[in-house]
């Protein structure tokens, strides 16, 4: 019964941080602007880890390595939130560590994904309700290398209708499923 509730709170708290430590280096990463609501809230969430990390990890050619780091750190500590929490049936030591810096890495990059999601989503919703809205530039600095691609190939119906958001969360979720669903799948039967 308190199951549910224990890993409601560990999503919680350990989500919020991942997916703010993974936002601040995408929008590093792609020179989006932090002069904004959402900016400056990542900034406060994230500021206390990376940095002092920075001292030990810097930035190169536009990645924060620090930011990174501690995205990845943060996955990590919310799998291990689990193992404590509910046990797994492997020890993690050997083979059951390398397991877990593995499935870390995997989570981190569905983590990814579905982050581009739901900043594409947001994006394209926004552009029809508020075009010139406080977070317009942010969206758009994070999902113009997506879309713009896409928009070569596909340009928009009639001129007006975009088909790209569409397209991009339709392939990220096939991502999702196909290659890191076998990565996970595979990963988890080579090693346990």
């Amino acid at each position: 019964m308190l199951e549910p509730a224990l890993k409601l709170i560990i999503d919680v708290v350990f989500g919020l941080f991942t997916y703010a430590l993974l936002l601040r280096f995408v929008m590093q990463l792609l020179r989006a602007p932090f002069r904004n609501p959402a900016g400056q809230a990542v900034m406060a969430l994230t500021d206390w880890i990376v940095k002092p990390l920075r001292k030990v990890f810097a930035g190169f050619k536009g990645a924060d390595w620090a930011s990174l780091f501690a995205t990845y750190l943060f996955q990590l500590l919310w799998l291990l939130a689990y193992y404590v929490a509910f046990g797994r049936g492997y020890s993690l030591l050997g083979v059951g560590a390398l397991f877990m810096l593995v499935a870390a890495a995997i989570a981190l990059i569905k983590a990814a994904l579905w982050l581009l999601i739901v900043v594409v989503l947001v994006q394209a919703i926004l552009s029809w309700v508020a075009p010139d809205g406080p977070l317009a530039g942010l969206l758009n600095a994070l999902t113009f290398p997506f879309l713009r691609p896409v928009r070569r190939l596909i340009p928009p119906i009639g001129g007006t209708l975009d088909l790209s958001p569409l397209i991009v969360i339709v392939v990220a979720q096939l991502v999702l499923i196909l290659p890191v669903t076998w990565l996970e799948s595979a990963v988890t039967k080579l090693i346990i």
